[in-house]
């Protein structure tokens, strides 16, 4: 094989400085592969053993431009040792340099917005990462990116400034409910009004849970899994139940009757005997850290009322806790014969003669 190179080039003398140029791309394209599949595999399995997810997030973003990157520097000393005509060579030069720096810059953005909402998980009460925020970044990160390309191509920026201020005015004037949705959407954000997975209830009646606050709309998804588009604006000025943004879990009141001939003592005892029951069956909607409750709350038309509480984890706890606990509660009175009336009245008519 060499010699047939060989050959070839005192044949034919100009493939001289095109069979080097090509050799070395070659190589740089091959050590790309090698530096991926090997070195940066075996970094990235190191990263996973490690307690701290940044650098996970890290090696992700630069993992697409390895090849790339090692393409680009064979190709710039291969442009060392091949004469190019100007001014193409000059354009060849701008080209790479462009290049270079979009891919440094993507491979930044997605670091920054992988550590953003790395950091957002990990915060209590810190910023939530919403499509919002994580557009935010990746759009602050491209135009820093852009202004370093126009500054490497020695094209100043103020002309673009000064257009781009008073384009921004009229842009502002025309699209007002655009950008009030979007600074309502901000503010939602910073004071934590709604976060996204939290279950909210609106003073015009939707319940649902949170999924995501966009540009303009927060989407809620219902019980029901129907998904409501809220504008932004509309959100932040209506009243929000919040069942989330404290703590979450909900008290479960479920009301219950029996006859006026009942013994209340036993009756107390008997129910508090299926609420502890069913609180220590581990139901895992069941807040285990509340006891259950008993009180006796008045007579009704019927019946002796009486209110009996548990504390589920979140809003929804309460359905499987109130099936089993009424499934429970009839059997056991059954067995202990303890009446659940039915609605009783009355009548006393009086006729004069």
């Amino acid at each position: 094989m060499a010699t047939i190179i060989s050959n070839l080039i005192e044949t034919y003398p100009f493939l001289r400085q095109w069979i080097l140029p090509f050799i070395i791309i070659l190589v740089g394209i091959i050590a790309g592969l090698f530096f991926k599949r090997f070195i940066h595999s075996r970094l990235k399995s190191a990263a996973a053993k490690s307690d701290w997810e940044g650098d996970d997030v890290i090696l992700d973003a630069i993992e697409s431009q390895i090849i790339l990157w090692f393409f680009w520097g064979a190709l710039s000393i291969t442009l060392k040792n091949v004469e190019i005509v100007e001014p193409y060579g000059l354009y060849v030069s701008k080209f790479l340099i462009i290049v270079l720096i979009a891919s440094i810059t993507h491979a930044a953005a997605k670091m920054i917005v992988g550590l953003f909402e790395l950091w957002s998980k990990k915060q209590a009460g810190g910023l939530p990462s919403t499509a919002m925020f994580t557009n935010f970044v990746w759009i602050t990160v491209y135009v820093i990116g852009l202004l370093i390309i126009f500054d490497s191509l020695n094209i100043s920026i103020a002309p673009m400034l000064t257009a781009l201020g008073v384009g921004g005015l009229a842009v502002s004037l025309a699209l007002k409910d655009t950008l009030a949705d979007i600074f309502a959407g901000l503010h939602i954000i910073l004071s934590k009004k709604v976060q996204p997975g939290d279950f909210v209830s609106l003073d015009s009646g939707e319940m649902g849970y949170i999924k995501n606050i966009t540009w303009r709309n927060t989407t809620m998804m219902e019980r029901t899994n129907n998904i409501i588009h809220i504008p932004n604006t509309k959100l932040s000025n209506a009243i929000v139940k919040n069942y989330d943004s404290g703590d979450p879990s909900f008290s479960i009141k479920i009301p219950v009757g029996v006859g006026y001939n009942s013994d209340l003592d036993k009756v107390e005892k008997v129910v508090m005997e299926v609420a502890n029951s069913l609180h220590r069956s581990m139901l895992e909607e069941m807040n285990q850290d509340a006891e259950p409750a008993f009180k006796f709350r008045g007579f009704g038309q019927s019946s002796i009322d009486f209110m009996v509480y548990f504390r589920g984890n979140k809003y929804g706890d309460q359905n499987p806790i109130i099936h089993e606990f009424v499934k429970r509660l009839h059997r056991r009175f059954n067995d202990e014969g303890i009446e659940i009336p039915f609605p009783m009245r009355t009548i006393i008519n009086r006729s004069e003669l």
